[in-house]
């Protein structure tokens, strides 16, 4: 009785050894370590890309509509610095990708900053409550005050940029492959009349088997 007790044990024992070997095979990866994160050129085309706007995409797109915006006459026909806005209010994403809008205009617009060298002047409308909080403290007497700084004055915009991103997508239901046509418009509002004073887009279409998850 006692030889069969021990047989028992042994034969559970070995089969427990077993179920834990064939579940750590199962569960670890062969490369448990994973690879190291590493610098890429945002520029350049990754081993990560999908038919989304990737980072290459709007480097090439901001890139282009600056060299065509500051080759328009309408900049130096004005006879003071126009005053422009850009930013991603009244730019519309109307597509199937997913993207921060803000990504394309933000560097549109500290690009052509930095490119039109003081040829206009930037309003960052999006920061207008914290320049009203500004002044509401000042009224309040809870700031010193400057005499030369007694008024807070808003530039009045001259232009405002527009535009939208709109897709057309295709699949192919046999294969699974899919491509994504990109058609980005931009618009440079004139604000007192309403004139549409410069205007570009952007064209562009991916394919792929299998697109990448955009987060």
């Amino acid at each position: 009785m006692t030889i069969a007790i021990l047989r028992m044990m042994k034969i559970c024992i070995l089969l427990c050894l077993c179920l834990l070997y064939v579940s750590g095979c199962a569960t670890v990866p062969k490369d448990a370590a994973g690879s190291q994160a590493h610098y890429v050129d945002p520029g350049q085309k990754s081993e990560v890309y999908g038919v989304g706007i990737d980072s290459q995409d709007i480097i090439s797109i901001t890139d282009e509509m600056i060299r065509d915006m500051l080759s328009n006459p309408f900049w130096s026909d004005s006879e003071t610095l126009p005053k422009v806005i850009i930013d991603s209010k009244y730019f519309k994403n109307e597509s199937s990708t997913r993207i921060n809008k803000k990504m394309i205009t933000d560097r549109l617009r500290v690009e052509l900053n930095k490119t039109a060298r003081g040829k206009m002047i930037f309003i960052g409308r999006e920061y207008l409550n914290m320049i009203l909080k500004e002044a509401e403290l000042k009224q309040l007497g809870l700031m010193g005050q400057d005499k030369a700084m007694d008024e807070i004055r808003i530039y009045e915009a001259d232009y405002r940029l527009g535009g939208r991103i709109s897709t057309r997508d295709a699949i192919n239901p046999k294969t699974g492959a899919f491509s994504r046509y990109h058609q980005l418009l931009f618009d440079m509002i004139d604000l007192k009349t309403g004139a549409i004073v410069w205007s570009n887009g952007y064209n562009f279409k991916k394919t792929a088997q299998e697109d990448i998850i955009y987060r």
